[in-house]
């Protein structure tokens, strides 16, 4: 198992429980968000092997000055903002490109400081996209070609390290819409446009998501040299793209 790992987004959702998950397997992980509260309390929760940083993922040069510092061997790019429910003709730019400046723009300079540090080889970069990639989200402005955008670094950054002979595996998760985290904002507000309930909307999803599962699928994918380079995330199971 990785000895040490970052975990972008790691205060909340599917990154608290990647952060968990790797720490149960013996990794010391350090966990970057905004929230100073939030990442306190996963660090009462897990302990000493648990470091937090609270920081924007976004900032220029920190990802140069993590990897740096820790060497770590394995990145979790989770990190993503809520996006904004609205058909396109009611969004504005801003809240339009939002998971742009936050989702890819993360991935991009994270991915970006992996080659030019270089990790070392054989070190892994799991990047988060989404099934929204693969079919689209009407509602939710920018989003799924954000996410479709961080599934196209992934191969430019594996067809970098093959170029350069650098050992480093980039792989990309998509996991399927879910009723919670930041999922619950996208069920509510595609429930809201067929005239249904939450909850019968949330009905379709099922065997729903979890972030225990999300882990899971991150600690197998990482830790498994010859897994696909991208992999659908559905509750039931992972699904090479």
């Amino acid at each position: 198992m990785f000895q040490t790992a970052v975990v972008t987004g790691a205060s909340r959702g599917f990154g608290r429980a990647i952060a968990a998950a790797l720490v149960a397997a013996g990794t010391d992980v350090v966990g970057v968000a905004r929230d100073a509260e939030e990442l306190r309390a996963v660090g009462d929760s897990l302990g000493s092997a648990f470091i937090p940083l609270v920081a924007d993922v976004t900032e220029e040069g920190l990802a140069d000055e993590v990897i740096g510092e820790h060497r770590p061997s394995l990145l979790v790019l989770n990190a993503g903002a809520t996006p904004h429910m609205a058909p396109v003709h009611e969004h504005t730019w801003e809240t339009f490109s939002r998971n742009w400046h936050v989702d890819t723009r993360h991935v991009f300079e994270w991915t970006r400081a992996a080659l030019r540090e270089p990790l070392a080889p054989g070190s892994v970069v799991v990047a988060m996209s989404s099934g929204a990639a693969l079919q689209g989200s009407p509602l939710s402005g920018g989003y799924a070609s954000a996410k479709a955008a961080i599934r196209y670094i992934r191969g430019y950054a594996a067809d970098e390290s093959a170029r350069a002979g650098l050992g480093i595996r980039f792989v990309a998760l998509l996991p399927q819409l879910t009723p919670s985290g930041v999922g619950s904002v996208g069920v509510m507000g595609y429930a809201e446009r067929e005239g249904i309930s939450r909850d019968a909307f949330a009905e379709r999803l099922q065997p729903a998501l979890t972030p225990e599962q999300v882990a899971k699928a991150v600690l197998e994918v990482a830790g498994d040299a010859d897994s696909a380079p991208e992999h659908v995330v559905a509750g039931g199971g992972l699904r090479p793209v």
